[in-house]
């Protein structure tokens, strides 16, 4: 995967993230992808299935619930995503 990639996944679910939480005086270029979610954004598990569910459709991936506190930042999600996307999963 190549930075580009990387970095346009990102940007894509942190405007997912920032769009479905309707978080203000953010924007998908100033999120930082290594903020904890839960920690330091206050995202729920409620939250995180309905990304989860958003992401799904976007990328046309399955995410496991068992998976889910994994993703903690934009940056695992990114490449939890993209190792999805690269295996065919």
């Amino acid at each position: 995967m190549t930075n580009d990639t990387a970095q346009t996944t990102i940007t894509r679910i942190a405007e997912i993230i920032i769009n479905e939480l309707k978080l203000e005086d953010v924007t998908s270029q100033t999120f930082d992808p290594d903020l904890d979610l839960v920690d330091e954004v206050g995202i729920d598990s409620m939250d995180l299935a309905t990304i989860a569910l958003v992401l799904r459709d976007e990328y046309g991936i399955r995410i496991d619930e068992d998976d889910y506190p994994k993703l903690t930042t934009v940056r695992i999600i990114a490449e939890y995503i993209n190792t999805k996307l690269t295996s065919g999963e």
